[in-house]
């Protein structure tokens, strides 16, 4: 993603924030207009009714709708989260899981892929997380959707010449990252052992979409980067940043001989991490040195002693000597161990205590542990988003838009530009 061939800085407050969260940066990219911190798809008003607010279309309705383009959603956090849910839905609260679901139903579009299996099913089913008795899997397989609950059976459908619609759903909540499905078995994967790979569900919706002979548009997330930074679990949030590189490169190489297909990659927003140099700790029970002495920087730092990469861009370790140091500068109190989490994803704040957040005590035997005072207001429990510019790279027609610095809702322009939805279709059409 880093050599596209056009390059662009993109500004990403909201309507009524400096900072943005996923759901109204998300919403810009698919309408064009601004929203509130929370929105997707509308103007956010004062009414207590969360589906009051003023609707804007968005960009899968526009080519569904004027072009007969078929329509991909693929991530891999639940699909109801909101840079996925910004692509169909409008309401104005994002957490409205329920609703958004209702939502996809209604929008239809034909590959939906990700987590969130649990507000698909009825209230009564096991791992169920809906209000009501509503069963959207089955109401997705009457309107014609092959159903895939693992990786193998996605591959399987959308390799069928027949497939011109898709749903997968591979976890009740969000899907694993890449660190824990390929080498250390944490978080869910257990209990849903056949997760697939981004690259492999951006595989299988390719080959879906590509059937409709008028195009596709085709969003694609690795939203578990977003997910593991606020946790401040940097390891997990690196291997899913080369997950999706390599997501990338595969659309990249997909439409290499075609030349009609404009990429965009960009992200949602920024959260305040640097690059600062190395750890150096050898993960022994016999600490060296105190936490921050361990930190190395400028000619001390080096380069750190991961091993090297396999084919696919993974270091097949991350508990080695000398290691990437990436620090947040939003920080909820927490225990500082300046180590990877071998065992699961990270809990800096597990929940409330006494109406509050506050450190988890999990971490504090770790040798060299150490309890850090955050900088952030006590109802805050995670790294929290910034407000600098994103980078977005471009490639393909209409790419040669991508320059300079531009709004988030320009973004939309590009790609509405780009399909031609600026101009009649036909002589005499109105515009």
């Amino acid at each position: 993603m880093d050599n596209m061939p056009q390059m662009a800085l993109v500004a990403t407050a909201g309507t009524d924030s400096i900072i943005t969260d996923s759901a109204n940066s998300a919403s810009a990219y698919a309408t064009g207009h601004k929203s509130a911190v929370n929105a997707m798809g509308v103007y956010a008003d004062r009414t207590i009714d969360t589906l009051d607010d003023p609707k804007v279309e968005n960009i899968t309705s526009l080519v569904q709708r004027r072009l007969g383009m078929a329509v991909g959603i693929v991530t891999n956090t639940e699909i109801e989260d909101a840079t996925p849910a910004a692509m169909v839905a409008h309401v104005r609260r994002r957490t409205e899981y329920d609703r958004i679901v209702k939502q996809f139903f209604a929008a239809k579009p034909d590959v939906v892929m990700g987590g969130g299996l649990a507000n698909f099913l009825p209230k009564s089913a096991r791992g169920s997380k809906r209000k009501d008795e509503t069963d959207f899997v089955v109401k997705f397989r009457a309107a014609g959707y092959p159903v895939a609950l693992t990786g193998p059976a996605m591959t399987t459908l959308a390799a069928a010449p027949e497939t011109n619609r898709l749903l997968g759903l591979f976890t009740l909540g969000n899907m694993d990252g890449a660190l824990d499905r390929k080498f250390l078995k944490g978080g869910t994967v257990e209990k849903f052992p056949e997760q697939p790979d981004l690259t492999e569900q951006v595989s299988a919706a390719l080959k879906v979409l590509a059937r409709n002979e008028a195009g596709f548009f085709l969003m694609v997330e690795s939203g578990m980067i977003d997910k593991y930074t606020h946790l401040l679990d940097m390891e997990r949030a690196v291997y899913d940043t080369i997950m999706f590189d390599n997501a990338v490169k595969l659309a990249r190489d997909w439409t290499e001989e075609r030349g009609d297909t404009l990429i965009l990659v960009l992200a949602d927003h920024n959260h305040p991490i640097g690059l600062v140099g190395t750890i150096e700790d050898d993960m022994s029970k016999d600490v060296p040195a105190p936490l921050r002495e361990r930190v190395r920087v400028y000619e001390r730092a080096g380069f750190p002693n991961y091993p090297a990469p396999d084919a696919e861009g993974y270091p097949a370790r991350v508990d080695v000597s000398r290691r990437l140091a990436l620090f947040s500068a939003s920080l909820p109190d927490h225990y500082e161990t300046l180590r990877p989490k071998l065992e699961g994803p990270n809990e800096p704040v597990p929940a409330k205590q006494d109406g509050t957040f506050v450190a988890n005590e999990r971490y504090k035997n770790v040798p060299g542990a150490v309890l850090r005072l955050g900088n952030l207001p006590a109802m805050i429990n995670a790294d929290v988003h910034s407000g600098e510019d994103v980078i977005l790279t471009a490639m393909g027609p209409g790419s040669e838009r991508v320059r300079g610095q531009i709004d988030n809702t320009e973004v939309f322009r590009v790609i509405a530009e780009a399909l031609g939805l600026g101009h009649a279709r036909e002589a005499g059409a109105k515009r």
